[in-house]
This record gives structure tokens, C-alpha cells and sequence, in this order.
């Protein structure tokens, strides 16, 4: 496997999930109450709620802080529910997505604390290094436009293809203006990539889904993101205005603490990075 530091002007990651879970969250800033009461946090099952759910096993209760998760599968719905109200946080995207989420949707969050890298990387059961790919062979990508841009990117860094001047965090094969090999690009949804690696040559696929399918970044990936100079941390977003609250001031201490910075190495060596770590 071999790793690559990619500009920091790249977009990535955005993380699709299906609400699992979700409820009114009553006690967030959206309620009303402030800084008391529970803080609801949104986040993807690997390997934000698992960092959360160290944080509210071991470290929550002595910080004086009631913190309840709720799991989402997809990467629109814990944006929507943060910026309605039915969530007081969410950990799952980089800020590239956030931003690029803000723009399209109108929301108006924020990113209050970079906590992990989540490497996208590039996987396949044929070929053991991108650029031995056989002419013609078939590319995965996931369909969002950050993470798309992101894993296209990837592929120039490497000689694979060359992508049109200026075409940045919006990059779609559209604006592949070197294909050597004739690669066919199939755009997917981003969940569904791991799945798709028995019919195409390789698939690029975000961190949490490869985790998610039993895949290790650190080994199995062939091509995998470097954590130098790299924009897509993921990052701890509440709605804007409520980044004083000292809720999640108080999360946001524990999400870049020592302990957690430990727990993310010892549990995913080397496939997730804490941001002190990077």
C-alpha cells in the first residue's frame, strides 16, 4: 500500500447516512435550556460513535457531562437534524463537506474542534497497485461532489489521470483531461462502494464504510490518503451561535484529550488518526 499527501485545496469525504436513531433531543441548545441538560450528539457508527461512545463511557461522567449519541447511517440527515434542532451536535464530516453543505443546503453550522483523519483510500481484489491498472478497467467513485473531487485527485497525484486546470473540489470525470487507460468511471453512492468491489477493478471508499465492511485502511487499502498536509479531518459541527455552550465546550476538551487521543490508536491502528497524531 502506499500512501499520498494530497493538496490542501482538495475537497472530500462526505459521509451519507440513514437516521437510525433520531428523536426531538429536547435538551439541546435548540430547546432553550443552554448549557444544562443532556447534549445530543449526532454521529456515523465507525468510527465517530465509537470515539463518542469511549468519551460518554469513560470520561463524560467526571466532566459533569450527560452526553446522549444517536447513529445515523448517511451523510445528509445529522446535518438536518443539527440545524433543526433535533441534535445539539455532530461528529462525521471533514470541513470541506461542512462547507460545501452550508452552500448548497443553506445551513449555518460550524466546526468547533478537529478530532480524526479518516483516510479515503482505494481498494480492489485485482490489482495490488492503481497505476498497473489493465486498460480499460472499470473505477469506482463515490457520487458526492467533495468525495468524488477527493478520490479523483487521488488518482492524478499517482500519474493515473490528469484532471483539467482548476478543476479543484467540484472535479467530476468530466474533467478527467488524461485517461491513458481508458478508465470507466462508475459514480455510486458512497455506502454502497465496499459492496461494488467484486464487479469493478477497484472502488475508492471513504474510511467509515471501509471500517464498516471489515476493510483495514492501514492494510488493505492500495492506495491510501497521507495524514501531511491533509484538509479533511473530521470535525465536532454544532449550528451557528451555539459554540460557546459550554456543553460542547466541554466535549470538544475530551474529543481532543490525551485518553482519546490514545483509544483512536490503539483501537484502529493506523486506519483512523487522531489530529494530534497527524
Amino acid at each position: 500500500m502506499r500512501t499520498v499527501t494530497l493538496p490542501a485545496a482538495v475537497v472530500t469525504g462526505a459521509l451519507a447516512l440513514t437516521l437510525t436513531a433520531c428523536g426531538s433531543g429536547g435538551t439541546g441548545p435548540g430547546s432553550g435550556d443552554g448549557a444544562s441538560g443532556t447534549l445530543v450528539v449526532g454521529a456515523t457508527p465507525t468510527p465517530a460513535g465509537e470515539v463518542l461512545g469511549y468519551v460518554q463511557r469513560n470520561l463524560a461522567k467526571k466532566a459533569g457531562l450527560d452526553l446522549e449519541i444517536k447513529e445515523f447511517t448517511d451523510y445528509v440527515l445529522p446535518n438536518t437534524a443539527l440545524q433543526q434542532g433535533e441534535l445539539d451536535a455532530n461528529l462525521f464530516q471533514h470541513k470541506p463537506y461542512l462547507d460545501d453543505f452550508n452552500a448548497s443546503k443553506g445551513t449555518t453550522l460550524t466546526a468547533v474542534a478537529q478530532v480524526y483523519l479518516p483516510p479515503l483510500g482505494f481498494y480492489s481484489k485485482k490489482t495490488r497497485d492503481v497505476t498497473a491498472l489493465r486498460d480499460g478497467a472499470t473505477v469506482a467513485l463515490p457520487n458526492d461532489s467533495t468525495n468524488e473531487a477527493r478520490a479523483l485527485e487521488l488518482l492524478a497525484a499517482q500519474g493515473v489521470i490528469e484532471l483539467k486546470k482548476g478543476a479543484g473540489v467540484d472535479a467530476t470525470p468530466k474533467d478527467v483531461a488524461e485517461n491513458p487507460k481508458h478508465l470507466t468511471f462508475k459514480e455510486l453512492e458512497a455506502a454502497q462502494l465496499p459492496r461494488s468491489l467484486d464487479d469493478v477493478d477497484v472502488a475508492a471508499v471513504n474510511n467509515n464504510f471501509a471500517l464498516d465492511a471489515g476493510l483495514s485502511p492501514k492494510k488493505d487499502a492500495i492506495l491510501l490518503e497521507s495524514a501531511k498536509n491533509n484538509p479533511y479531518n473530521n470535525v465536532l459541527a454544532v449550528k451557528k451561535g451555539d459554540e460557546d455552550d459550554p456543553r460542547v465546550k466541554k466535549l470538544a476538551h475530551l474529543l481532543t484529550s490525551p485518553e482519546v487521543k490514545t483509544f483512536i490508536e490503539d483501537t484502529y491502528k493506523g486506519s483512523v488518526l487522531p489530529v494530534t497524531g497527524a
